[in-house]
């Protein structure tokens, strides 16, 4: 596994819309929020997602390089928000943004354990 501060990371952020700006939300995070921050450096990926049930019901996934891509001045350079995002905020509801640092180890196929379950019937 890489060293801390090079592992790559994973941004999860999630929210609810107010009544009425799901489509104005939905516009801007396409084509605006989305791939502005996809097209700095050290982004791998960036997905959205709609929760089939439960909330908050939107979630934006993105893959970065390590640590240091959400420090870099690039990524600051996104901020101040723009006008369309300054408008759109107050109608964003129940933000829950995340940072999660990967912890995969790379496991030899000989060091694998294969799972002993019970047998199941027929």
């Amino acid at each position: 596994m890489p060293a801390d501060k090079e592992a790559r990371r994973i941004v999860l952020i999630a929210a609810d819309v107010e009544q009425g700006f799901e489509d104005e939300f939905n516009q801007w995070y396409d084509y605006e929020h989305l791939p502005e921050r996809a097209a700095l450096p050290g982004f791998l990926s960036a997905r959205r997602f709609v929760a089939e049930s439960g909330e908050p019901k939107y979630l934006t996934m993105y893959e970065v390089e390590n640590g240091e891509v959400l420090t870099s001045p690039a990524y600051s350079d996104v901020s101040p928000p723009s006008q369309w995002q300054t408008e759109l905020t107050p109608h964003i509801q129940k933000v829950v943004r995340t940072v999660y640092r990967e912890i995969t180890h790379p496991v030899p196929p000989e060091k694998v354990k294969a799972a002993t379950r019970p047998a199941t019937q027929a």
